[in-house]
């Protein structure tokens, strides 16, 4: 399935982040307090102000967003406002 965001709105792949402390333990991505990473996959036509493209790795804010489901991989949308700075 291809889709394709409208306006502001980005889509984005995020990245699964596992953390281990020194004991062994796996603390799950939902229970850490890091930023959010992703990966661009598609951008609206509006996205001028943000200057993001498709292969980009961004940061965002940890609640925004809403989920989706493509080709069984778990996704994003993001509002433009939500991306808060492009990884280098």
């Amino acid at each position: 399935m291809k889709v394709i965001p409208l306006a502001d709105r980005v889509l984005v792949k995020t990245e699964k982040t596992e953390s281990k402390t020194a004991s062994g333990i796996i603390i799950p991505e939902t229970a850490q307090e890091k930023t959010q990473i992703a990966v661009v996959l598609a951008v609206g036509d509006d996205t001028e102000k943000i200057k993001v493209a498709v292969g980009d790795r961004v940061m965002y804010d940890k609640y925004a967003g809403t989920q989706v489901t493509i080709d069984n991989e778990e996704c994003l949308i993001l509002k433009g406002q939500d991306i808060i700075a492009k990884i280098a």
